[in-house]
């Protein structure tokens, strides 16, 4: 188990940042309607794969990295933009479940190999 432990701990964390990301989603009073029209959104940039394995897994992990999409939420609370900050953690909650299913950040040596597996 201990040497399960990090690829554990990757998919709790992702977990807790999708029911954080729901949470705040809805105790703000966002639509639900655009939770679910926009959730899968971020997974449109697997057509970079279409240019290949490097730059899809590129193009894959820029829209699957938690940096993005905390400074967006960040900047709309800061300037009081509300679509900002819907965006960003509906963006947030997909990252998060796709890391507590086992999908991590890519490496162009293949679709399956991810930072997850390689913890």
């Amino acid at each position: 188990m201990v040497d399960r432990l990090p690829q554990v701990l990757v998919r709790a964390e992702g977990g807790a940042v999708a029911f954080a990301a729901i949470a705040l989603y809805f105790h703000l009073d966002y639509s639900w309607l655009l939770l679910v029209v926009l959730v899968l959104a971020p997974d449109l940039s697997m057509l970079g794969y279409l240019a290949g394995p490097t730059i899809g897994a590129a193009t894959y992990d820029a829209a699957h990295t938690y940096a993005f999409p905390i400074v967006l939420a960040t900047l709309g609370v800061l300037t009081n933009t509300d679509v900002a900050v819907q965006v960003g953690l509906i963006w947030l909650t997909h990252i998060g479940v796709d890391r507590a299913i086992g999908y991590g950040l890519k490496y162009p040596s293949g679709f399956k190999d991810t930072h997850i597996q390689r913890i």
